[in-house]
């Protein structure tokens, strides 16, 4: 059994390899310019601190593994073409040929939709979030809020955004395969609900605007999931007669 799933471990060591260099390269060129990546992130949070609020750090080395935290996320959203290519090229040797051909789509709109993900997370659900949290209890108390733990909070947004986009993306490739049909999706809608809950619960800071604020995109996308499914691979009633 080793001996025939030692060419997939080679081959998925090939790409992970290839992954981890791509990041690797990024990250030394994000690394020479994490003050501006820095600021960007967070820029967010500081339209919505109070005047007499401000970011802090309160222990020696936070500030310099914050820099490395911002400088690997910035590596990890620029290579995101490249580790998308490197999945596909992965999964392609079991696929068909007519399948080979949504190499480029594939991972074009997987990277599109994955940016537009982290964008909606950063330009609306962050915003919102971060504001509500703040101010609540601000006339009891002066927010403070520590630099590595928003950063945190901050790429784990961004990143559950960006997955969660891909919903559409993974269902046209599994419908074009044959695995899922608009019924199969229907039919596990309400236990979708639930799994969605949970992601959300799992992904965002803990308080219920922020899970909504994921859960309902969610739901919208594998609404349209259903859709696309639709389009691409319809389920068909076989008449036994």
């Amino acid at each position: 059994m080793f001996e025939e799933l030692k060419p997939h471990i080679v081959e998925l060591r090939k790409r992970l390899v290839i992954c981890v260099v791509a990041l690797l390269v990024v990250f030394i060129a994000t690394f020479s310019f994490w003050k501006e990546i820095l600021d960007f992130v967070l820029m967010p949070l500081k339209e919505v601190l109070p005047e007499q609020s401000n970011v802090v750090f309160t222990q020696l080395a936070e500030a310099f593994f914050t820099a490395i935290k911002v400088s690997f996320f910035a590596s990890l959203l620029i290579s995101a073409p490249i580790i998308f290519w490197q999945f596909w090229l992965f999964v392609a040797p079991g696929l068909y040929d007519n399948e080979k051909k949504y190499v480029l789509p594939f991972v074009f709109f997987a990277s599109i939709m994955f940016f537009l993900g982290a964008a909606f997370c950063y330009f609306f659900v962050i915003p919102v979030a971060f504001k509500f949290l703040i101010t609540f209890g601000g006339e009891v108390a002066t927010a403070m809020p520590k630099i590595d733990e928003y950063v945190g909070f901050f790429t784990k947004l961004i990143i559950a955004f960006g997955i969660s986009f891909e919903l559409p993306v993974i269902t046209f490739f599994l419908a074009k395969i044959g695995l899922i049909t608009n019924k199969s999706l229907s039919e596990f809608f309400r236990y979708a609900i639930v799994v969605i809950f949970i992601f959300a619960a799992i992904m965002t800071p803990p308080d219920v605007l922020s899970q909504f604020m994921l859960a309902v995109p969610l739901i919208a996308l594998y609404a349209l999931s259903i859709f696309i499914a639709k389009c691409v691979n319809p389920y068909k009633e076989v008449n036994v007669d």
